[in-house]
């Protein structure tokens, strides 16, 4: 059976989901960034927890994380360079799933330092594994959503006539 086209309010919904999409994994990665960029030290300790990558590798992440978040997540925000963004956006959140995963599978017990903070837990703390990692895979799906449909509404690369796919119902307004 052919794939027949979405009925005319699912296709005018979709630059609406993007934004909402696109917002919300923005935000997440703002605030994420926000945490941590004023203390990289901790920022450091919480990719060193995890064991996955050498001394050098782990400190430059560390550091480099939480302005890459910033960044990547106000290009979401503001809607510029979405697909490119949003991309980044679903690969550093596969990323972070990998690395949960990765402690959970190999008995660790940290703290995600997803907003700050990390590193391994203190007695008679638990890590929260499975909702740290639903949590991320549903921003892997944002991401994934706002590869697919950028830019949304309210977009800059709409405005500035950069956007990706804009519908044919989309009369200017993303």
């Amino acid at each position: 059976m052919a794939a027949s086209l979405p009925l005319p309010w699912a296709r005018s919904a979709i630059p609406w989901v993007t934004t909402v999409a696109r917002l919300v994994l923005g935000g997440v990665l703002i605030a994420a960034g926000a945490l941590k960029i004023g203390n990289p030290a901790d920022s450091v300790v919480a990719v060193k927890a995890y064991q996955l990558l050498p001394e050098s590798i782990a400190v430059a992440v560390g550091y480099a994380l939480p302005i890459v978040e910033i960044v990547v997540g106000v290009l979401l925000v503001v809607g510029l360079l979405t697909r490119v963004a949003a991309v980044i956006a679903a690969l550093l959140m596969f990323a972070f799933v990998f690395g949960i995963g990765w402690a959970w599978a190999n008995g660790l017990r940290i703290d995600c330092g997803c907003f700050g903070g990390g590193g391994q837990l203190g007695v008679g703390q638990e890590p929260a594994y499975l909702l740290d990692i639903l949590r991320d895979f549903g921003l892997v799906l944002l991401g994934a959503w706002a590869v697919r449909f950028p830019p949304g509404r309210f977009a800059l690369d709409g405005a500035l006539g950069l956007g990706g796919d804009t519908h044919d119902d989309d009369e200017g307004d993303h």
